[in-house]
């Protein structure tokens, strides 16, 4: 959904083809693939299956997923910073952005809490800090690329970046819904949905739905498919 939500940042602030995006999109892409592919190694969740099938170190071994997710993460910025029709100072600011993104400050920064690295995680204010770097950052980030790279005003991308914020965070509550189950049973990290509750959750996730397309309005027609992807996020139905 993360180049999705690029392309469709694109279009409400452009609403031409969305082409020039798509390198930007991408690097996303790859970005959140490392992510996944290091998250399962035995050091991180130790996971032995993704959606219904091996994880990468358990169908190639440690050493080519440790090398997999490298590559993934190299190639993105490669991806990025290639020449396009989006300006050279604007990629070097979309590089930059993504790079704060997927870093210390934003996605390794909540890898970090995730793993323990600054104690246990037992409130709900310390969940969303480690869930604003883990999943929001790269949420947030994709809908600023798009702006960005559409060379979006101060108030367009501040609009952008409101609804990025709020949709970030709704996808890790409506995430924490669908697996409210699994997570009761298997004695897993605290979640969501075991810290506020399953009803607690699917109204804060609903709120910031309606916070998000709100946020949209300067765009019009224009934020259309923000719009639909905010309701999928949450409602899971388009």
């Amino acid at each position: 959904m993360r180049p999705l939500w690029s392309i469709a940042a694109w279009e409400a602030i452009r609403g031409d083809s969305f082409v020039p995006v798509l390198n930007s999109a991408a690097s996303i892409e790859l970005i959140h693939t490392y992510s996944l592919v290091h998250d399962d190694l035995p050091c991180m969740d130790d996971d032995n299956e993704r959606r219904g099938s091996p994880t990468v170190h358990i169908a190639f071994g440690e050493a080519p997923a440790l090398l997999v997710g490298d590559a993934l993460l190299t190639e993105a910025f490669r991806l990025a910073s290639e020449p396009s029709e989006i300006m050279a100072a604007t990629r070097a600011h979309v590089v930059a952005e993504i790079a704060e993104a997927a870093g210390f400050m934003g996605m390794i920064g909540g890898q970090a809490a995730d793993i323990g690295l600054a104690g246990k995680v037992e409130d709900v204010e310390t969940l969303k800090r480690l869930h604003e770097g883990k999943t929001g950052a790269l949420i947030r980030i994709s809908t600023r690329v798009g702006a960005i790279c559409a060379e979006a005003t101060p108030q367009d991308l501040a609009a952008i970046t409101e609804y990025g914020q709020c949709i970030g965070l709704a996808f890790q509550l409506a995430d924490d819904v669908l697996d409210a189950e699994e997570d009761a049973g298997d004695g897993g990290p605290p979640s969501y949905a075991t810290l506020l509750g399953v009803e607690e959750c699917q109204r804060q996730a609903s709120t910031l739905r309606d916070q998000a397309i709100a946020a949209l309005t300067p765009f019009g027609a224009r934020g259309a498919i923000l719009e639909k992807l905010a309701r999928y996020t949450v409602d899971r139905d388009i």
